[in-house]
């Protein structure tokens, strides 16, 4: 793993909510024990690219408690620079529990509400932009601006800043119901869509990015419909079927590397971080999905939202056989 150190330059700068979570074992009414992580979709991406060697920047708010701190110390254990983040002393860092309720089932249950994440404000990222420079990529999800009215703010101003300075913008899409509503959140997506490069969706979330009068249709169309709006590249994310990519140049479908599936938690997060560090490299399109779905996978295969994210040199453990002992 290659830390980044504070003052470097920057390839990703990523800006939302990592919350403390517990994992529980079983339903929650019955109590029991539960293991405590974090988790957040834009810091998930961020251990990813990090583990593959990224440059990679954290700007979001903690609060200023013990939760907020375990937040920041997983963070930088994992090479992540967290000088752009913020302490909030006046609320709590948010909360997230995950309940298993059947094998292929896990049930989620948010406490966030009036957090220290929904307060980011728009002046921190703008420190977090500028210090030491601007960076190479700035990855959003649709998740942050659903928080509330500054962290909304807080993801626009990125906007400006990326556009201002020349940044790639990656956006995924990352839709919660229990956040905000489908109209909420394609109104939110729409006026973004001018800035975005590089836009990463599950098919189900195309419509809420497209105009309304296009919003139906197929797969293919609506990407089509969002490259002549001027994104880059359209990346369908399939789950289990793998993944499409549709550019200029036409489109390419990668199949999901077959692994034992263990938790799909995160696995889109890894998938996110795989395409920016191929791209990061300077890979084609295929490169970028390859690495992408090797990166999904790897996520499937182990439990937590991040802990599975492989680095550089295990990329390749994909390949190995059943009952491969690594010497």
């Amino acid at each position: 793993m290659s830390a980044t150190t504070p003052g470097t330059a920057t390839d990703v700068l990523t800006l939302g909510e990592t919350m403390v979570a517990l994992r529980g074992s079983g339903p929650l009414k019955l109590g029991g024990s539960m293991d405590v992580s974090v988790a957040g979709a834009e810091s998930n991406v961020a251990i990813g690219l990090a583990r593959l060697g990224h440059p990679t920047r954290w700007a979001g708010a903690v609060g200023d408690d013990e939760a907020g701190e375990l937040v920041l110390r997983t963070l930088r254990a994992e090479g992540v620079d967290v000088s752009g983040a913020t302490r909030d002393p006046d609320a709590p860092t948010g909360l997230i529990l995950f309940e298993p309720r059947l094998p292929e089932v896990t049930r989620v249950h948010y406490y966030r509400a009036g957090s220290a994440g929904s307060r980011l404000t728009a002046a921190s990222v703008e420190h977090a932009f500028a210090s030491p420079g601007a960076p190479r990529v700035l990855h959003l999800t649709g998740i942050t601006p659903a928080l509330g009215p500054s962290a909304l703010d807080a993801c626009r101003r990125a906007l400006q800043l990326a556009r201002e300075h020349g940044t790639t913008v990656c956006l995924d899409v990352n839709f919660r119901s229990r956040l905000w509503s489908d109209e909420e959140s394609a109104a939110v997506m729409r006026s973004w869509i001018p800035y975005v490069d590089v836009l990463i969706a599950s098919d189900d979330e195309l419509p809420l990015c497209v105009p309304e009068t296009t919003a139906a249709g197929e797969a293919h169309a609506l990407a089509k419909a969002l490259l002549a709006q001027g994104v880059r590249e359209v990346v369908v994310k399939l789950g289990a079927d793998g993944a499409t990519a549709y550019t200029g140049d036409g489109e390419l479908y990668a199949p999901a590397r077959p692994v034992r599936a263990v938790d799909a938690v995160g696995a889109g997060d890894a998938f996110v971080a795989g395409y920016l560090s191929a791209l990061l490299d300077g890979d084609d399109v295929a490169g970028r999905l390859d690495r992408a779905v090797t990166t999904g996978a790897f996520a499937v295969a182990s439990h937590g939202d991040w802990e599975g994210a492989p680095t550089r040199a295990e990329l390749g453990l994909l390949g190995a056989g059943p009952g491969t002992v690594v010497r």
